[in-house]
């Protein structure tokens, strides 16, 4: 699935069973929390902090799949094609970052 179906898939789902999108700011918040949840996997799991008991069965994927969800709402709110975004940033970072980083030694 690319990133445009993802976002067709996302409203499809909104308006069959969200009755509405949250507001953007309400999304900007969820999306924040989110990506906390992301942050304490990361932090516990491959970090220095132990991980809880009760933190050892979350899924970082499914967690990562909840960021990726509102920031497609999010997108489909303010009426952002995210595949061409994605694709036009991903240009514009191929075109800045190739020697950058082929050249840092800190990467070899």
């Amino acid at each position: 699935m690319n990133i445009q179906n993802a976002q067709h898939a996302v409203d499809d789902w909104i308006k069959i069973h969200g009755v509405r999108y949250f507001n953007e700011l309400t999304n900007m918040a969820q999306l924040t929390e989110e990506v906390g949840e992301v942050a304490r996997i990361i932090a516990r799991r491959y970090g220095e902090q132990s991980e809880k008991e009760s933190d050892k069965n979350k899924d970082l994927g499914e967690e990562l799949a909840d960021v990726l969800f509102v920031v497609l709402c999010l997108a489909n709110q303010t009426g952002i094609d995210l595949q061409e975004a994605f694709d036009k940033k991903l240009d514009i970072k191929t075109k800045r970052d190739h020697d950058r980083h082929h050249n840092n030694e800190k990467l070899k």
